[in-house]
């Protein structure tokens, strides 16, 4: 696609834990357990006005699905401010210092006073129906790598509770991970394409990651992509799970909005402007049905209806994403805001065990050819899906809806609710302001000294290419390479750059195992010269369980040759082949036992 023509912009908003020795409110450790919790409690969460009398439309959704939280903690550290039943504790300095930090990298301007905010959130993530923020700095810019990133916000936050599972109308969340500090960057739009969004992300978080103090494992870090294009509407993705992701969710938003677009000029073509609600039950079009889908929904006492759908042929059935179609789209309102499992649609039908008689007998109880079928046993479950299904096809003839959309593990997206309004903050009152103080910008500064750019430099001046050193710092290797390289002296940092990022990539491939512990030992044994940088892949590629890098290579015939064994060989092979062709033979006949030096050294103190 033309994103250029397509008028493509997007905004990233990364989150990334920090590593801190408490919580970002209470003094309770950012411990996340796997055991049995201590209690749990039940909530239920209730929408209420703003200080300006408004009611943020996503918290408004989210009261609708009338459900139940469960909340699991621990005595020992979960605490009554993660209950909101004591009042917060003033925020944990150290993260306060690192948000400065980042915001000095990027440079950003810094708030003299920091205020808590509360931002209304009641999808049950937290107990109190808001999450805790402050705004530490905005109008950020930097160049980094050739890429011009703007700043809007940096901005401090407690992370929210992990959900654990759910079931019908019940959500259960452990506390454990709320209020771990989380800082949240999110950068001005940008015009660049998919793939270069991503290397932006990349260099955020990395930039981030760099100064030491952000958590790491997964579920550290997580990113929210915000798209539009010219004629589309600003589309909220949520939880990208991985970097490499982020370009093909772009892309296929993209996609997604350029379809929709299609879908609104051909309704206007065919005049279809405002579907009224009318429902019709066809239970009885399905008395004998084949179909077990439907079987089931009457044999548990539950009806069928049909949502009337004029001028909508064939549109349920476009593709508006890769697997996707605009029907998926129905189905996912109607997961999001009911109970029922989805939907079946005429584009789709004979289908699914229903057959073409039952189909025309819907359609002569129905009076149109499009319509939409909803089945469930509970008739205001019914009654809501039919409303949420005509609320979405009234916004087709519109376009693009403003929503907020969950990313799925194939980069196609999921409406999850609408985009929240700006009636969803208001301050803590619970605590004062915080400034800013001289020692604490001079604490920053000092982290924010390190850089992707100083990092880079570091290590091209070990040896390394920037290509190779810029795959080495995307990679998640960078710790274990500056271990081996203040461990393992004499192999050169470019070797063991090369062994991390290639060699055992192709072996991985090949259905080898590589291990931390099979690395090490070929490290060692190149650090003792007893075998050469050619042996390494052989080496790896046919060391035993339990067996070392020195046992495989005496085992393959693979020990490095000494130098007077090297001498002599390159004496023998001078006076066969010719000085000049040497270098070349004693290589190829030797392979993995000569170092290429020694072979060089030997050849300038031949006398013949």
């Amino acid at each position: 696609m033309d994103y250029k023509s397509l008028g493509l912009k997007v905004g990233l908003e990364i989150h990334i834990q920090l590593n801190t020795r408490r919580k970002l409110f209470c003094h309770c450790p950012p411990e996340l357990r796997d055991d049995e919790p201590h209690f749990r409690l039940e909530r239920r969460l209730h929408v209420s006005v703003s200080e300006l009398g408004a009611v943020d439309p996503a918290a408004l959704w989210e009261v609708r699905k009338r459900r139940k939280y469960v909340y699991e903690g621990y005595r020992d550290t979960t605490c009554l401010v993660e209950l909101d039943e004591e009042p917060p504790h003033m925020p944990d300095e150290e993260a306060l210092v690192t948000a400065v930090a980042v915001a000095k990298m990027f440079n950003a301007k810094l708030f003299d006073e920091i205020h808590v905010m509360r931002k209304t959130v009641i999808d049950g993530s937290n107990v109190s129906g808001f999450q805790r923020t402050m705004l530490v700095a905005y109008g950020g810019r930097s160049k980094i790598l050739g890429y011009d990133i703007g700043i809007e916000t940096i901005a401090l936050e407690e992370d929210a509770a992990r959900k654990m599972s759910e079931e019908g109308k019940t959500a259960v969340y452990r506390l454990d991970r709320l209020g771990i500090p989380l800082i949240e960057i999110a950068t001005e739009p940008m015009t660049y394409t998919p793939q270069q969004v991503g290397d932006v992300a990349w260099i955020i978080g990395y930039s981030v990651k760099i100064t030491g103090r952000a958590r790491r494992g997964l579920g550290t870090v997580r990113q929210d992509v915000n798209v539009s294009i010219a004629g589309g509407a600003k589309t909220e993705i949520k939880g990208v799970p991985d970097l490499s992701l982020i370009p093909k969710v772009i892309e296929y938003e993209v996609m997604r909005q350029v379809n929709l677009l299609k879908i609104a000029e051909e309704l206007k073509r065919r005049g279809v402007q405002k579907i009224e609600f009318s429902t019709v039950d066809v239970t009885a079009a399905f008395g004998n049905t084949k179909s077990k889908l439907i079987r089931r929904v009457l044999d548990a006492g539950g009806r069928v209806v049909a949502v009337k759908a004029p001028g909508f042929q064939k549109l349920f059935g476009f593709e508006v994403q890769p697997g996707r179609r605009f029907g998926t789209e129905l189905a996912d309102y109607v997961r999001a805001w009911t109970e029922l499992g989805g939907l079946l649609h005429s584009d789709e039908l004979p289908g699914y065990g229903i057959a073409a008689e039952e189909v025309r007998e819907v359609v002569n109880r129905v009076g149109v050819e499009s319509f939409v079928l909803l089945m469930g046993v509970d008739e205001k479950e019914l009654e809501e899906a039919a409303k949420v299904v005509v609320e979405r096809l009234n916004m087709a003839p519109l376009g693009v809806p403003e929503e907020t959309r969950g990313a799925n593990q194939d980069g196609t997206t999921r409406f999850l609710r609408p985009r929240p309004g700006a009636a969803r903050m208001y301050p803590e009152t619970d605590l004062p302001p915080i400034k800013i103080t001289i020692e604490l910008v001079k604490r920053a500064e000092e982290i924010a000294k390190v850089s992707l750019e100083g990092k880079l430099s570091e290590l091209v001046s070990m040896g390394l290419s920037r290509d190779l050193a810029l795959q080495l710092v995307k990679s998640p290797h960078l710790e274990r390479f500056e271990e081996y390289v203040a461990r393992f002296r004499s192999v050169p940092p470019q070797l063991i750059a090369t062994v991390l990022l290639n060699v055992a990539r192709a072996l991985s491939r090949e259905g080898v195992e590589i291990t931390e512990e099979k690395l090490t030992s070929v490290f060692e044994t190149l650090d003792k010269k007893i075998i050469t940088k050619e042996a390494v892949e052989e080496v790896l590629r046919n060391m035993k369980p339990g067996e070392s890098a020195e046992e495989a290579a005496r085992r393959l015939g693979l020990v490095k040759l000494s130098y007077e064994e090297v001498k002599k060989i390159v004496e023998e092979v001078a006076r066969e082949v010719g000085r000049e062709k040497a270098l070349v033979e004693v290589m190829r006949r030797f392979r993995g036992r000569i170092d290429v030096e020694d072979v060089k050294r030997a050849l300038s103190e031949l006398s013949i």
